[in-house]
């Protein structure tokens, strides 16, 4: 009788396939630059203390990632790790040691938070792909989006979280915080991130939203009026795009409705860049409500998925430039 052998206690697959996750955990293992951003957490983390260690820095900047890329939540970044050994491999434990529980996350992300880190991993992220030539300096363009919070007060405090608004949209109202952000216009990375409540004018927060070093400026018409408000730079040119209804009547204006109609396209194809890093963190990263009370949790939260952003954006160049 032929003995035969069971392939999978050897230690390995003859199965080459590699699943959508597996590639995007390989993909972001060779652009995150792991030991810049380590360098930069590692005086606000604690090292040396009597009792139980704790984990490796850059074991808990994984974890941490691991969160906001596949949106889970401390438990369920615990559990994932014992239900998903692609986790475990790539913040580097074996599956025979301990495992970071939620307590464990979620003190790490609170470490962040109080150290304002998200803003400087953004700052540092942002530098790097200045020094590959990825970022230019020229031109930005800005825009905001809603961010829906959890309206239910089955909660402990019986009540809706007291920092998020509600905001009118065409027809429909929608409660939680907006994300305004400044993009370089060129590429469509961001470069400057600002939250406020739902109810905030998408204009208030339009000079938050630039680095200082642009000259020009898109912006859609939610921003007319923009360059007459205090603050504004005369040395910077807006481009804002023309309210819908007076776009209408270019088309019986003329020959000289027909070239400001083309020029509205022109500012609509620049401006479209600021649609990309939205679409990232609510499709790629499934970012789509809050999960924390409060502006300074989720500020943090959504900042660092920006960074995150710029750097899934950006990985094919950055990619080729170590190859």
């Amino acid at each position: 009788m032929k003995s035969t052998t069971n392939k999978a206690s050897l230690g390995f697959s003859l199965c080459n396939h590699k699943t959508r996750k597996a590639i995007f955990l390989d993909e972001m293992e060779r652009v995150v630059p792991w030991s810049r951003l380590v360098g930069l957490i590692a005086p606000h983390y604690p090292a040396g203390r009597t009792g139980r260690p704790p984990f490796e820095l850059e074991t808990m900047l994984r974890a941490h990632f691991l969160q906001q890329w596949f949106n889970l939540s401390d438990p369920g970044m615990e559990e994932a790790f014992f239900d998903t050994p692609l986790y475990r491999e790539f913040v580097g434990l074996a599956d025979n040691v301990r495992l970071p529980d939620e307590s464990t996350i979620l003190r790490f992300r609170h470490r962040l938070e109080q150290h304002g880190l998200a803003a400087q991993i953004l700052v540092e992220v942002n530098a790097i792909l200045s020094e590959r030539g990825l970022m230019l300096k020229e031109g930005s363009a800005v825009d905001a989006t809603l961010i829906a919070a959890p309206s239910s007060t089955k909660n402990k405090d019986k009540a809706r979280d007291p920092e998020m608004h509600s905001s009118q949209k065409g027809n429909q109202w929608h409660f939680g915080m907006k994300a305004h952000i400044g993009v370089d216009a060129e590429s469509g990375l961001v470069h400057t991130v600002r939250c406020t409540s739902g109810n905030a004018h998408d204009i208030t927060q339009a000079h938050r939203l630039l680095h200082g070093h642009e000259k020009t400026v898109w912006a859609d018409a939610g921003y007319q009026g923009v360059e007459k408000r205090p603050g504004a730079d005369p040395d910077v040119t807006w481009h804002v795009a023309m309210r819908p209804g007076k776009r209408k009547v270019l088309k019986h204006a003329g020959q000289f409705g027909e070239l400001l109609d083309k020029a509205e396209k022109l500012k609509a194809g620049i401006r479209a860049n600021v649609d990309n890093p939205f679409r990232v963190i609510k499709r790629q990263f499934v970012y789509m409500k809050t999960r924390y009370r409060g502006f300074r949790k989720n500020t943090a939260q959504i900042t660092t998925l920006f960074a995150l952003s710029n750097l899934w954006m950006a990985r094919h160049d950055l990619m080729a430039a170590r190859a």
